[in-house]
């Protein structure tokens, strides 16, 4: 990894994106961008002004970055809508990986034109990593997430690529479906089997896993399948507690493709409900 880019608001959110990417940067030699956008659908006086401020405050973060830490830190000021603006700066600079905090939860204005987040994230065409933990060191265990598309393998290979969870426990994670159990056979089904039927599903859903992991030349890597018993966002983002990831990693293109990435989507539920980070990887860094 050679440059990381991150967008800042100035926020604290922003400050969180900031630390974790300086600690990447330090961890791996790379140089940092730090990128402001400065909404330009303003009147001009309110434009130049906030302008001139955020100039200001990214000299700072700039200066503090190069003496404190000893990482290269460059700036970047651009007016325009903000997933915009940090979408031009993306082409601009090309980083291996865009750093942002999490997103503002405005649940209204969200459900009709998404977040600037989501809406970055299906915009470029790097690693987004949001921040949503406060950063204490390197990443300890990151979680592969699939659902054994060929996206998925991209994805997956992407990552490895990226090394950002280089000597952290890596492992990856499938939910599996058990159709029978969702239609009206369940309550049909005495409990031994549905016990047994289950049980075959998830040695199913083993192999195919294993497979995956073979063919995608991920190994060595802990496997991990789990039964959809909710949505599969929420069995994601209850696996990452039960074995203490700090790094989840869902690709942005799954069965349906980028331009099908609507609300509702599991890649959007696990970036709006996380509590630990998140690394959106696209099958492809190639524009």
């Amino acid at each position: 990894m050679k440059t990381i880019m991150v967008a800042t608001d100035f926020s604290e959110r922003s400050d969180r994106a900031l630390r974790r990417a300086t600690l990447l940067a330090k961890h791996f030699g790379a140089a940092m961008s730090l990128v402001h956008v400065v909404d330009d659908d303003q009147a001009r006086r309110i434009v130049e002004s906030e302008r001139e401020i955020a100039g200001r405050l990214l000299h700072e973060l700039a200066t503090t970055v190069r003496d404190v830490d000893g990482v290269t830190c460059a700036t970047r000021l651009i007016l325009g809508a903000a997933f915009a603006g940090i979408a031009q700066a993306v082409e601009e600079i090309a980083p291996d990986m865009l750093v942002i905090g999490p997103h503002r939860r405005q649940a209204l204005r969200d459900v009709f034109i998404g977040t600037t987040a989501e809406r970055t994230i299906r915009t470029v065409t790097v690693p987004v990593l949001m921040v949503n933990a406060a950063p204490t060191g390197p990443y300890r265990h990151a979680m592969l997430t699939t659902d054994l598309s060929e996206g998925a393998r991209c994805a997956a290979r992407n990552f490895s690529t990226l090394e950002i969870g280089r000597g952290a426990r890596i492992s990856i994670l499938h939910v599996f479906d058990a159709p029978a159990l969702r239609l009206g056979m369940r309550h049909a089904m005495p409990k031994s089997g549905k016990e047994h039927y289950l049980d075959g599903e998830s040695k199913n859903a083993a192999r195919a896993l294993s497979q995956f992991v073979h063919s995608s030349e991920l190994e060595p890597i802990d496997k991990i399948v789990r039964h959809d018993e909710s949505t599969p966002a929420q069995e994601i983002l209850n696996t990452a507690k039960g074995e203490a990831v700090d790094l989840i990693v869902i690709g942005t293109h799954g069965r349906s493709g980028l331009a099908k990435f609507f609300l509702g989507s599991v890649a959007e539920k696990v970036l709006r409900n996380a509590d630990r980070d998140v690394l959106a990887v696209p099958p492809s860094t190639a524009p």
